[in-house]
């Protein structure tokens, strides 16, 4: 009589001892951290809200003036009259608005002026005149250093 051939791979099927296993330690876990848990009344967080400061904030307007190598004059990348001008009528008037509207709305007027290493020094003294002619006082330099 022959004995049957058992195979080396047999179908076990689905085992549900591991899952229930993991299980039970999935529930040890939250059953010990809920115990850490602290409820929200406990913690005295505040909201976000309204705050009331006792200062007032001040607000500053900065603009950005450059001269390049060739005398050309820009007000944040947009340019102003001709090389050749040596009032600079259109900055100036800009100029002048942009210092009545900071005044209205009670902020700063801050004008970083960046000036080419190549640039005429006659310009950069033509700009200070219209900042004068405008009666910006908070004037910052700055050099140029791309070449």
């Amino acid at each position: 009589m022959k004995l049957p051939v058992q195979s080396s791979n047999p179908d076990v099927g689905f085992q549900i001892a591991p899952m229930i296993d993991v299980v039970f330690v999935i529930l040890v876990f939250f059953m010990a951290l809920a115990a850490q848990i602290k409820i929200e009344q406990i913690l005295q967080t505040k909201l976000p809200g309204i705050s009331v400061s006792g200062t007032a904030t001040e607000f500053v307007d900065e603009q950005i003036l450059q001269i390049d190598d060739l005398g050309d004059v820009t007000l944040n990348d947009e340019s102003y009259d001709s090389p050749e001008s040596r009032e600079l009528p259109m900055l100036t008037g800009t100029l002048v608005r942009l210092k009545e509207s900071s005044d209205a709305a009670n902020s700063k007027v801050v004008v970083t002026l960046i000036s080419h290493p190549d640039s005429p020094y006659y310009r950069t003294i033509d700009v200070l005149n219209a900042l004068a002619v405008a009666g910006i006082t908070n004037v910052t330099f700055t050099a140029d250093t791309e070449l």
